[in-house]
């Protein structure tokens, strides 16, 4: 800072040596004035000068310290000292910014969420034909009919579910529910629900649970981020492949779940951006089925119930993801327990 105040009163400052200079050479040059004399005024003014831009200083930078905080904060209490005519001409522009600002937030703010309750509405009005649809597809007679459209009703079901829990996820701490639930009992749930596009595909599912003993977790996201990872490792996973794999087991005193599929695998320069929100691939770019939006959503959800999820991949051998559950203790600042 203090570089920066010279740099900027530099001009000052050259001025006032030069006046200096230029006294004492008049001194020295007139000999009828007392050079001496002369050389003692400058003294006594170069130290005034001094003090004054140590208090200018500490003047002057004050306020370029407020400006700092304003920028961060938008705080404009720290200006009601502002004490010369540009300070206080500059005060009156960032109130007046601030004011601007803070308007323009919350115009934004209250759009916001209106478009939220809008999607939120429809999404929930959809799902009341999507239910209809359900009920007919059941009906129908024709098996390879009913596997198809199935198909679709499910890839729709999950985008809907999808974006549901997309809106959701910034209030999640106000949306959990931390209680015990059976892992068991919520995996099963969740393969059932993809069972007709399995069969589509020819692939089914390979439990191994040696862990089922009873979790502390939210049971809405703790399915939410199962059904990511079942529904990639069937996305991914190449007709009529090797089952794909789901076992659980301890460790550490820990229970870890890991879902395994032998499908195309992953990259090995886009794991580290698999979670990133958007993100579909480099090898697999022009995969449109792709959003970018299931495993940043899973994740996000992990973070929150403190779960710590990882993935490992080979291209053409298939990916592993897995989940290390908390132990309850871990829980205590999110049940208040």
């Amino acid at each position: 800072m203090i570089k920066l105040y010279l740099r900027e009163r530099i001009s000052w400052i050259l001025m006032f040596f030069f006046g200096q200079v230029l006294l004492l050479l008049i001194a020295y040059l007139d000999h009828s004035i007392p050079f001496r004399s002369v050389l003692y005024i400058v003294f006594l003014f170069t130290m005034l000068f001094v003090i004054f831009l140590i208090v200018r200083y500490h003047r002057e930078t004050a306020f370029i310290k407020r400006l700092n905080d304003w920028e961060t904060s938008l705080d404009v209490s720290g200006f009601a000292d502002a004490a010369s005519p540009f300070e206080k001409i500059m005060e009156a522009a960032l109130v007046n910014q601030t004011q601007q600002l803070h308007q323009t937030a919350s115009r934004q703010q209250i759009a916001l969420e209106q478009e939220k309750d809008e999607l939120l509405a429809w999404i929930h009005e959809v799902k009341t034909p999507l239910t209809a649809m359900h009920l007919m597809i059941g009906r129908l007679e024709n098996d390879k009919a009913k596997a198809s459209i199935t198909f679709e009703w499910l890839r729709i079901h999950h985008l809907l579910d999808q974006q549901l829990h997309q809106l959701r996820l910034p209030s999640i701490e106000n949306d959990l529910y931390i209680e015990k639930v059976q892992l068991e009992d919520i995996l099963f749930s969740e393969i059932k629900s993809l069972q007709s596009w399995c069969i589509q595909k020819g692939i089914g599912f390979d439990v191994q649970l040696d862990a089922t003993e009873t979790l502390l977790s939210d049971t809405k996201w703790l399915a939410f981020i199962l059904r990511q990872l079942l529904t990639n490792a069937v996305k991914y996973s190449e007709s009529f492949s090797p089952d794909i794999i789901v076992r659980s087991f301890f460790e550490q005193g820990r229970t870890v779940l890991e879902v395994t599929d032998f499908g195309r695998g992953i990259d090995a320069k886009d794991l580290p951006r698999i979670f990133d929100k958007g993100f579909t691939s480099t090898t697999w770019h022009q995969d449109s089925a792709a959003t970018g939006m299931g495993l940043y959503l899973a994740r996000r959800a992990a973070d929150t119930l403190h779960i710590q999820i990882a993935v490992h991949s080979e291209v053409g051998l298939g990916t592993t993801f897995t989940l290390t559950f908390p132990q309850p203790n871990e829980l205590v600042r999110i049940t208040g327990m």
